[in-house]
């Protein structure tokens, strides 16, 4: 997974196999840069396309955690408002052969449930969708399991793409089991704060090997959603598994 914040000033094509092009919308809203415009970022799309196998593009997603909301001045219906029209917007103007990943934003899992109806149509049957305002709950992993509960509930055809999920999320079979894919910083950190080169792929590569073998937990965290997270009152969201 690469950026478009890495690649917005590059010229020359770079060597890649199979990859995913990322907005950058956690570092561009968070810091109040913003997105850059809808059809700048599909030619960006289009032009690194050429570069590998582009395996989706991550549309331009506004997250809902609280400090981004204080940040923006907007709510959670505002910024899955401006989620779904830059989705749209983007994919209009992209060649209808390069996948473009419609993200569902929200904070409570009823938001991510509203959310979806809101998308409609738009997401397709069996669609690879991005599942935001997750990564900085890795430390309570109760509530991505809850979100990821409602979303598979309401859509259990969807192949989830978690952000920033690191292996303390992971370790839940309910987030391990509900995911088609995820990806994560955290190896390139851990390199870069310990004096190693956190560009390199090996680094990568052992990272995705913890993962691979850390023990699963069956019984992480309670398995209903309290009444007042529910997206539906009368009846309590379980676990898939």
């Amino acid at each position: 997974m690469i950026s478009i914040n890495r690649l917005e000033r590059r010229v020359s094509d770079f060597e890649v196999h199979d990859w995913i092009l990322d907005s950058g919308a956690f570092t561009r809203i968070s810091t109040g840069r913003g997105h850059i415009p809808a059809e700048v970022y599909a030619r960006h799309i289009e032009r690194w396309a050429t570069c590998g196998t582009l395996l989706t593009a991550v549309s331009q997603d506004y997250m809902c955690e609280p400090f981004i909301l204080r940040k923006t001045g907007q709510s959670v219906a505002e910024h899955q408002a401006r989620t779904i029209a830059r989705y749209r917007d983007i994919r209009n103007q992209l060649d209808p052969g390069i996948h473009l990943m419609p993200v569902l934003q929200g904070y409570k899992p009823a938001e991510y449930v509203d959310h979806i109806r809101q998308y409609g149509e738009l997401i397709q049957a069996d669609e690879w969708t991005g599942v935001g305002s997750v990564c900085k709950r890795n430390t309570s992993v109760h509530e991505i399991e809850w979100v990821l509960d409602a979303i598979t509930r309401e859509r259990p055809d969807l192949r989830l793409h978690g952000f920033g999920l690191k292996i303390t999320a992971l370790r839940s079979h309910r987030v391990n089991d509900a995911l088609f894919s995820c990806d994560s910083m955290a190896w390139s950190f851990s390199a870069r704060r310990e004096g190693r080169d956190g560009n390199d792929i090996a680094e990568a590569i052992q990272y995705t090997e913890r993962i691979a073998a850390a023990p699963i937990q069956l019984n992480y965290w309670p398995s209903v959603l309290p009444l007042w997270e529910r997206s539906d009152a009368s009846e309590p969201l379980h676990s898939q598994a």
